[in-house]
């Protein structure tokens, strides 16, 4: 899957400290506006696709973002960790 062409502008803020930054690709075109219905997370389009990045709080949260994505009919393409709040674990 290529990088996003360009990443949107994402205040990294959440309720909990230890949330997480996902980036969510879909197929189709959102605008902006969708923003709200998704918990406030960036979109931008991108080629045909569309990119939702921000801070999802745990995989409830995450799996509500993907009930909304799949109510809408878009495809999913992709569903990836940018960060990890902080709380990786070292290696072994």
């Amino acid at each position: 899957m290529a990088a996003p062409s360009s990443r949107p502008n994402v205040p990294y803020m959440s309720d909990r400290p230890d949330a997480r930054i996902y980036e969510i690709r879909v197929h189709g075109e959102l605008t902006p506006r969708w923003s709200c219905w998704f918990a406030g997370l960036a979109i931008a389009a991108d080629g045909g696709d569309t990119v939702i990045v921000g801070p999802v709080d745990d995989q409830a949260a995450l799996h509500g973002l993907l009930a909304k994505i799949r109510d809408l009919g878009l495809p999913l393409l992709g569903v990836r960790m940018v960060d990890d709040g902080g709380t990786a674990h070292p290696p072994c």
